[in-house]
């Protein structure tokens, strides 16, 4: 957890550097520093799909969570009510998209994201809070579970895949800086770096204690969700779950923006279409669709989080900064930045083979024992 925080935290640093590595130009967008890295053929096709993958896969995974989290709080607060099914809930908390994704952008949804992140640190902190409040589960074991030697493989490469998964905003990042202005005198770098550096601060004191705290109070038994496993005090459970479904509401719109984007600007140069409401309620409609069906048909979270953060949060967060750095600022052979770069690139691909087997693998299984849209 330490090095993924220490060499994603790096190539953050290369990106919003990178943004303006050309005097008078800003690369906006992922897609266009990997068109100057790369050249314009063989950029989109090495930067473009591993972009995608990220965005998809965290809403996604967001719509699962989101589901599960207000099933969550129902039964916690409303303990006579009749239990409906979880694909509803994730249905109930994907139409909240249909009308959130009509935002025109990023700018329009500050106020959800400023939410969300709000949300993120107080729901992590009674996470970890309330693990601690109640104490080692008995018998709790910190051992591997029995199975066999090939399962514990596989497992240990899926959660090299969770942990990546908590640092995807790499792949978002040069959006976001794009929305800074900029000038000779105070370039974009100066505030997005230290939001960047204020975020990741706020991400190590969410994800370390609830992590570290979590084994600790439940060992080989945790869950994917801490949540799921507290239960009392009932009230405080209950408002956690909510500020994850808020958290998860605003991270999904974030990650969405440019795809909607992409989609968008690929429509109207194909079909030589106007932009209009028309067009960004069936394109942001039917993407929020796609996400919702996939969510229902394989909510696996653990599994999802394993698979997408190795297959495409490493290679956007651990090694194609670092490759794209390379290619452009040209360090010395054997200097500490040809030598740094080079590590995350070995370690980030190491990670996305690793992790993308481990997750593929448990999806498989776990998807052989699942009675699905039940």
């Amino acid at each position: 957890m330490a090095l993924s925080w220490c060499i994603t935290l790096h190539t953050m640093w290369q990106m919003t550097q990178l943004h303006e590595c050309v005097p008078g130009v800003r690369f906006d967008r992922y897609i266009d520093l990997g068109r100057h890295a790369f050249g314009p053929k063989l950029g989109p096709w090495i930067v473009l799909p591993q972009q995608l993958i990220v965005q998809v896969g965290c809403d996604i995974v967001y719509m699962v969570t989101g589901g599960k989290c207000l099933k969550k709080f129902l039964e916690i607060t409303c303990t006579g009510c009749t239990l409906i099914k979880q694909s509803y809930w994730i249905c109930i908390f994907g139409g909240l998209h249909f009308f959130l994704s009509q935002f025109p952008d990023f700018n329009s949804v500050s106020g959800v994201s400023l939410a969300a992140a709000i949300m993120s640190l107080c729901y992590s902190t009674i996470a970890w809070v309330g693990s601690l409040s109640k104490g080692r589960a008995p018998n709790v074991s910190y051992a591997y579970k029995e199975t066999s030697g090939a399962d514990s493989m596989f497992r240990v490469f899926n959660a090299l895949g969770q942990i990546t998964f908590a640092y995807a905003g790499h792949a978002v990042a040069l959006e976001i800086q794009a929305t800074i202005p900029s000038t000779p005198e105070k370039p974009s770098r100066v505030p997005m770096w230290k939001g960047a550096v204020l975020a990741y601060f706020i991400n190590g004191i969410c994800y370390f204690p609830v992590a570290l705290i979590g084994y600790w109070a439940f060992g080989q038994d945790v869950d994917d969700n801490v949540l799921v496993a507290l239960e009392r005090p009932a009230w405080l459970i209950a408002a956690a779950n909510l500020m994850v479904v808020v958290h998860v509401i605003g991270s999904y719109q974030v990650y969405a923006m440019p795809v909607f984007e992409l989609i968008e600007r690929s429509v109207v140069k194909r079909l030589s279409i106007s932009r209009g409401v028309v067009l960004r309620l069936i394109v942001r409609s039917a993407y929020v669709a796609f996400t919702l069906f996939v969510g229902v048909t394989f909510p696996f979270f653990g599994d999802l989080l394993g698979f997408f953060g190795g297959f495409g949060f490493a290679p956007t967060s651990y090694f194609l900064p670092s490759i794209i750095w390379l290619k452009i600022m040209k360090p010395a052979r054997f200097s500490r930045s040809w030598i740094i770069n080079w590590a995350c690139i070995i370690i980030g691909m190491f990670i996305m083979v690793a992790s993308t087997i481990g997750g593929l693998r448990n999806i498989v299984k776990d998807s052989s024992t699942y009675d699905f849209y039940s």
